[in-house]
């Protein structure tokens, strides 16, 4: 269909472009439900900690107020009209019924408060990504495609220091300046990741734990990894940016399915 890349990439762009244009006039509803979305697919896929762990979602030009889950509510079960609308620069939003705990408010309020470019923020203790958060060297080599999507653009924290309460959630901030690196591996804790809507952060999310699985799995083996160069691998990740808009596609199909199974969770 594609006579060569550049054709290729340019109609990617333009999808992207389109559904970029879509963001912008999404609705508060629409952003609720698309944070609700990510709740119900983190459970169906096994990412949820039990009734822990959260995802947020600015909704103001500066980020400072975003949507996030309520207090001890499993994630398969969460409802847009359920999401809290908390402000980082206003801690009585936290009296409110089903406020979050005081590790979401250290987290993600920090997060927020301090870092603009982080529109969304999922954070996930998901199996095989918390496997490599707790390795000696926690870094995700590019051994794949996949993989390669994440080479050189993680923050690895090594420097854990308890639950994500205040200092720790300024901590963690503080460590997430650079906009191109939005996956932070958190040593000996698990993951976060931060994206500019809902569905990129989520796309972000799915790939990077089928990478951490499959770079586990390899390992297994005890045979030796066959790892990419570092030109090869720079380059792949640069192709993935350049096809950023598989996030929004990809989305859309799991709000359908979730339209068939599961509608309850627009509510």
């Amino acid at each position: 269909m594609f006579k060569n890349l550049a054709g290729y990439f340019g109609a990617v762009n333009e999808l992207r472009n389109a559904f970029k244009g879509k963001c912008v006039a999404n609705s508060h509803q629409q952003i609720r439900e698309d944070l609700a979305t990510a709740f119900r697919w983190a459970a169906r896929l096994n990412y949820h900690e039990g009734v822990a762990n959260h995802f947020s979602i600015a909704v103001d030009s500066e980020g400072h107020q975003f949507l996030i889950n309520p207090n001890q509510r499993h994630f398969s079960l969460i409802k847009a009209s359920e999401l809290l609308l908390l402000d980082v620069d206003d801690e009585s939003t936290l009296a409110q019924a089903n406020a979050p705990d005081a590790t979401a408010w250290g987290l993600h309020g920090a997060v927020h408060r301090h870092c603009p470019h982080a529109r969304c923020v999922l954070h996930v203790h998901s199996k095989y990504s918390t496997i490599l958060a707790c390795l000696e060297d926690a870094n995700l080599p590019a051994i794949d495609q996949t993989s390669a999507q994440f080479y050189k653009r993680c923050v690895i924290d090594t420097d854990f220091d308890g639950m994500a309460f205040a200092d720790e959630g300024e901590r963690c901030a503080a460590m997430l300046s650079d906009p191109r690196k939005k996956i932070m591996i958190m040593g000996n804790h698990g993951l976060m990741v931060l994206g500019d809507s809902v569905a990129d952060a989520f796309n972000r999310l799915y790939y990077f734990e089928r990478a951490a699985e499959t770079y586990i799995c390899a390992l297994q083996t005890g045979k030796p990894l066959k790892e990419l160069s570092p030109a090869v691998a720079e380059k792949t990740a640069q192709q993935w940016e350049s096809y950023e808009g598989g996030g929004a596609p990809h989305f859309a199909e799991l709000k359908r399915i979730l339209e068939r199974d599961e509608p309850d969770y627009k509510r």
